[in-house]
Order: structure tokens, then sequence, then C-alpha cells
């Protein structure tokens, strides 16, 4: 039986990465996919390279919005499958990652959300250096960093309803925001498998706002209480770091080699040059 997937991307004045991102996704031939597109009303001509797509695409629209996360709630709203992921328009899916993702969730029926592994890329598409990961621990999550490669990281629409979806009080750690709320209900996985790719550039969002991700993140800290005893905050944070280093140096995270067939997966979706 295949798994249903629905794949929410958002974008906004992203013109000259989001073809290769809307590539990256049909090229999967993925046949329980559900690909929505919703743009914050772009002048860059984004709106052409989706329309060159459109018949491949369940749902879009390119209207303004409140942001990113207003966008991928208004996506999910739309999605349908049965398991559900979100791919930004500046990264990439690797080629096979829909059905490992899916046949992993159909032979794993107690699982609610699972996340692989990344490649980090450059802004013309070039591979930089792998991000592997170790198992998850809501410690190491909480007191270390959201160390879950976004677009790695898939979960049951039924999960996701549970614990109410997005939040829209949430710019940049709105991911991190949801995987906490995960993690009070079930296990979340970790499959050993390069799934995606994220773009590095100076220009992206979570590197240009990165202090207000951190007041974010700090939040979501306070909401779960733990930042009740500020002289446990030494202790948590070594603790935290520990779990994921040893989590990942079990994986094999340090020192990982990239087998040059991925690599070479990625030059169909290499730019001539990158967006200023």
């Amino acid at each position: 039986m295949t798994i249903s997937i629905s794949i929410v991307t958002c974008s906004y004045q992203q013109g000259a990465y989001l073809d290769a991102t809307l590539r990256s996704v049909l090229d999967q031939r993925y046949p329980g996919l559900e690909y929505i597109v919703i743009d914050g009303g772009s002048t860059d001509g984004s709106v052409a390279v989706i329309e060159r797509h459109q018949q491949s695409l369940a749902h879009w629209v390119s209207e303004r919005d409140h942001g990113q996360t207003d966008a991928l709630i208004k996506g999910f709203a739309h999605a349908r499958g049965e398991v559900q992921g979100w791919l930004c328009s500046d990264d990439l899916l690797l080629p096979g990652a829909l059905h490992r993702v899916g046949a992993f969730f159909a032979t794993h029926p107690g699982v609610q959300a699972v996340y692989g592994d990344s490649l980090w890329i450059d802004a013309n598409g070039h591979f930089l250096r792998p991000k592997k990961e170790g198992a998850f621990f809501r410690h190491a999550f909480l007191f270390d960093h959201n160390f879950i490669p976004q677009p790695s990281m898939f979960w049951r629409r039924s999960l996701y309803e549970q614990v109410g979806g997005l939040d829209p009080r949430f710019n940049l750690a709105m991911d991190s925001d949801l995987w906490e709320r995960f993690s009070r209900h079930t296990r979340i996985a970790h499959i050993p498998q390069y799934l995606s790719c994220m773009r590095f550039y100076p220009q992206q969002k979570t590197r240009s706002l990165r202090p207000q991700g951190r007041l974010e993140d700090e939040e979501i800290r306070s909401r779960c209480r733990l930042a009740a005893w500020p002289g446990l905050q030494p202790l948590n944070r070594l603790t935290g770091t520990a779990l994921r280093v040893g989590a990942k140096l079990v994986a094999g995270g340090y020192g990982a080699v990239v087998d040059e067939s991925v690599v070479a997966a990625l030059k169909p979706y290499h730019l001539a040059s990158a967006a200023e």
C-alpha cells in the first residue's frame, strides 16, 4: 500500500531557487504525492515558475500573507495526505526521498514522526558537507539546539492535527515549536539516510535573523518550564550537549563520508548563478 504524502512549499521572492525546489519534489515520481505551493505574492518571476509546473500541483496560490508560518498553515489546511512535510523554496529533496519515507511509515505503523539526514549545499546547489545526526533525545533537543534538519522531517497528519498544527506566533522557530509539541505525544524516530539538501548562503532568513530565532527558542524552553531553575541551566546545557554528541558519534555523524552517487544526484539541480 502506498502511503500518501503531502508536501507544502511556501515561497516569497525566491524565483532564483524555486524551479529547482519544485523539480526536486516532482522528479520523485512518488505515486502518492500531493504537492501544495503557497507563494506570498512574489513579483520576481516566481509565479511563472509555478505555472510551468501547475499541472503537477494539487493546489497553488500567489497572494499576500503574513509570512512563512502563515503560508505553511494555509498550505497544510489543504493537505490530505496521511504523511506531511514541508520544503522551503530554496531547499531540495534528494532523489528517492519520498519513496524511502513512504516505505518507512508503511512498515512502522506505530511511528508518528521521523527525520533523516541532510546535506548542506551552497547558493548554486553544490555540495558543501553532510549533516548526519543521531537518535532524538528531547533533553538534547531543548538544551543543545534544534538539530533536526527541517526538510528531512516527516510526520503523520493525525499527529499534526492532535498538537494543533503550527503556531503563527513563531516566525523562525516554528519548526522547533512543532517538534517540541510532537515529542510530548510520541517518540520521534530517526532513519540514517540522506533525504534532503539545505541551502547555505548569506541572505537566507535563518542567518540574517538569528538573534530573533534565539529569543523564540528561549520562549519554547520557558513554556516547557525549563527556565524555572536558572542555577541548573549550565548543567542542563552540558547534559543536553553530551546526549546529542553521543548520539551523533554512535551514528557516525562526525567525519561522515557521502557517497559520490548522492553528490552526483545534485547535478540536475545546480544553478548557473545564484540570486544576489
